[in-house]
């Protein structure tokens, strides 16, 4: 037996075995044939991409080879033509059935895109492979963790859970303090949200009395919207006494493109029947080697409302072969998921320092429950600044653990903070994607 073949008794791993386990050869075939008739209907429909693609593009080497990298700031100036989505939609927007836009906490105007009935069919099958990959089974009682508005962010996970059989618990409107309530009283198994408000549950549980880790029935945490370190992951699997996954979805997409594999902890599986993707190095634009960091540049292959071809994502993966990972899957993965965004990164005092790296620290220390990082010129000098706000319960002498935090940091990064406590309370809390890190320095 082919050492991508499974046997009939662990198929139930896969929501489709068949996509799952092809055979690399098979799997280029099926992308390539996706891609060309995807390449043929943005041509014939959308003014934007035919104006871009060139017409005789005859494999996917040719693919990278000739058509041009897309970057977010196109998306913008195409919308801005004629709002909401100027000239990229390749079907007619009356079409859709529903509106999303990106977060826009980058502070940049969003990318809107609306959803067709096919486009939210393949985007809640993605979903179901990522889903039932976890272990997400049509028993399970779920709740997605999120206000349900213009971001498309969760809104996937719920419908997909619908179509696996589970029942859906909505809970957009509650507060944090209500969803605890009810993550205990309804029996939640699946919970759904960003890792940030995974942390900011934790924190109203323990403010409440309740330990969820008891008390609750939570089995599977699914994080997505934002990177996350170990640190994070651990300390939410603690407190929920469940397994977390990392997920990980683009609004340019549409829906979900990566999900952890049970089978090997920080892996994630990039669904390749419906998305290439490619990793380049950040300054050459060339392909990096497997194991090598570069920036994920992705290609969707099942809208027709909005498509995307060749999208710079500014994402810093690391990309593993399929063989290295035990499950069965023949679908590439990202070693620890995405590592940090290339737009997020920042040089101080000629060190590199991202959000993640400093969210790794400072999650190590479980006396904090919130905290603010800022980049400063002080005194004529490039200075990060930790705000941190000690947990109310917390026993700890704020100075004592202002200076273990920034002993830390410098041991980690090779950059030593300031680091402030402030009262419980003052630092602000996040549902969807956080912002905890402000470079504040003027040029």
């Amino acid at each position: 037996m082919a050492s991508h073949e499974r046997t009939g008794s662990d198929r139930a791993e896969y929501w489709n075995p068949t996509t799952e386990t092809m055979p690399r050869q098979d799997l280029a075939e099926w992308q390539w044939r996706k891609l060309r008739r995807a390449l043929e209907h943005a041509r014939r429909n959308s003014k934007f991409w035919s104006e871009r693609l060139p017409e005789d593009v005859e494999s996917l080497q040719d693919y990278f080879d000739r058509v041009p990298l897309l970057h977010k700031s196109d998306l913008v100036a195409a919308q801005q033509v004629a709002p909401p989505y100027g000239t990229l939609p390749s079907t007619d927007p009356a079409l859709g059935m529903c509106f999303y836009q990106t977060s826009g906490t980058s502070g940049n105007p969003p990318i809107r895109i609306f959803d067709t009935a096919r486009d939210r069919a393949w985007t809640v099958d993605m979903w179901c492979t990522a889903l039932y990959g976890a272990g997400v089974r049509p028993h399970h009682r779920g709740m997605v963790a999120f206000g349900y508005g213009l971001f498309m962010g969760f809104w996937g996970m719920h419908y997909a859970m619908e179509r696996l059989g589970c029942t859906v618990v909505p809970a957009g409107s509650m507060d944090s303090r209500a969803r605890i309530r009810l993550i205990v009283d309804q029996g939640i198994e699946v919970l759904g949200c960003t890792p940030t408000y995974a942390m900011r549950l934790i924190e109203t549980a323990r403010e409440m009395g309740v330990d969820l880790a008891e008390e609750a029935n939570v089995k599977i945490v699914v994080t997505g919207a934002e990177p996350r370190p170990e640190t994070t992951t651990r300390a939410i699997s603690t407190a929920f006494g469940a397994r977390v996954y990392n997920f990980a979805g683009m609004t340019e997409l549409g829906t979900v493109f990566m999900f952890e594999c049970p089978e090997k902890a920080d892996g994630c599986h990039i669904i390749e029947t419906g998305v290439i993707e490619e990793v380049l190095h950040p300054e050459t634009r060339q392909p990096v080697e497997y194991g090598e960091q570069g920036v994920r540049v992705m290609t969707g292959l099942g809208r027709e409302g909005i498509q995307t071809f060749r999208y710079w994502t500014d994402d810093l993966v690391v990309k593993r072969p399929w063989q290295e990972c035990g499950c069965g899957r023949t679908w590439d993965w990202y070693d620890g998921g995405i590592l940090g965004r290339r737009d997020d990164m920042r040089k101080v005092r000629g060190i590199s320092l991202t959000p993640m790296m400093v969210e790794d620290v400072v999650r190590g220390f479980g006396e904090v429950s919130e905290f603010q990082t800022a980049i400063r010129t002080v005194r004529g000098l490039d200075t990060v600044v930790i705000r941190v706000e000690p947990r109310a319960d917390a026993a700890a002498d704020a100075a004592d653990l202002c200076a273990r935090i920034s002993a830390a940091m410098k041991y980690e990064t090779g950059i030593r903070p300031e680091v402030e406590a402030v009262a419980p309370g003052d630092l602000p809390r996040f549902e969807v994607k956080a912002a905890r890190f402000h470079d504040e320095r003027t040029s």
